[in-house]
Formats: C-alpha cells, sequence, structure tokens
C-alpha cells in the first residue's frame, strides 16, 4: 500500500467591494493603505514594503495582539495595473528571508513557496477581488489562512469606505 500523499487545494477567497476598481487597487498596492487592513482582527501591520513592478519584492510584516510579528515576502511575477497581480507568496523573517511554514507553527506539508493570483473585477457598481493560491495543504492552518484573509478583507472594507468619503 502506498503512502497516502497529503492533499492539497487551492486557496479561493473572493469579496465584492462596493468601491471603483482604481481604489481597491490603491488601498491594495500602496504601502500607506495596505498597512491599515493586512492581517486578522486585531492584528497590526507595522512593517509594509511593497516594490509594485515585475521583478519588485515585497516584505509584509504583521503583529498578533499577544505582540508575536508574522512576516511574509514574495516577488511580483505578473502587474497588469487594476486587474491582477500575480507574485510568488512565503514565510519570511524579518529580513525578507524565506523560512519554512513551522517557523511559525504552522503544520503539515506547506510549500516553501506559492504563487498567489489576485485578480480586480467590475461586479455590481463595484469590484469584485479574487484571491487564489493554489497548493495549500488542506489543514488547519489553510483554514486559518481562510479566515485570516476573510478579517482582512472585513479591515480593507472600512478602508475602503473611509477613502470613498474622501
Amino acid at each position: 500500500m502506498e503512502e497516502a500523499e497529503q492533499i492539497r487545494s487551492e486557496l479561493l477567497v473572493g469579496r465584492v467591494f462596493d468601491a471603483p476598481r482604481e481604489l481597491v487597487w490603491k488601498a491594495w498596492t500602496e504601502p500607506d493603505y495596505v498597512r491599515r487592513w493586512w492581517g486578522p482582527k486585531g492584528f497590526t501591520a507595522p512593517v509594509m514594503e511593497i516594490d509594485l513592478r515585475v521583478g519588485g519584492r515585497y516584505l509584509y510584516g504583521m503583529r498578533s495582539p499577544e505582540g508575536q510579528d508574522f512576516w511574509s515576502t514574495g516577488e511580483y511575477r505578473e502587474i497588469v495595473p487594476a486587474e491582477r497581480i500575480v507574485a510568488t507568496d512565503s514565510f519570511a523573517d524579518a529580513d525578507g528571508n524565506v523560512v519554512p511554514a513551522s517557523a511559525y507553527g504552522m503544520t503539515g506539508d506547506w510549500p516553501t513557496e506559492l504563487l498567489s493570483t489576485v485578480t480586480f473585477e467590475d461586479a455590481d457598481g463595484g469590484t469584485k477581488v479574487t484571491i487564489r493560491e493554489p497548493g495549500v495543504p488542506v489543514d488547519e492552518g489553510r483554514d486559518m489562512a481562510v479566515v485570516g484573509w476573510n478579517e482582512s478583507l472585513d479591515k480593507l472594507t472600512e478602508v475602503l469606505k473611509e477613502l470613498s468619503r474622501g
């Protein structure tokens, strides 16, 4: 009998925002705005470095309410303004060096690098954002990632309301 291979799936999260695509793009790509919504409820994002160009890198640092820091990094592979961002996505240390998911207590066989695609589309007078990351292990870490994304998108909704008001 063969050893069972860990099941992987596509992490898929989507949301329709009541804001024009250009405003959602701005809130998604400019560090001062991303800092305000990145991370689950109660988390802050004290470090937000974005070099938004093909070959450019990002380094995001978020802090839990208990003071634990979590870092992620990646390289932009494709950028179509107000339409699509394709980038690698990895757990990292504070210097942007890739570390295994286990460094943050994640169980399962998380890949060292994922390829994340975020799309922006007109929808119902607003903007639909879809986040896709194939290859995520189906485990509690994946479930936590989905919850974290949804809580982040809740925070983004509030930032977009403020931006829409001027």
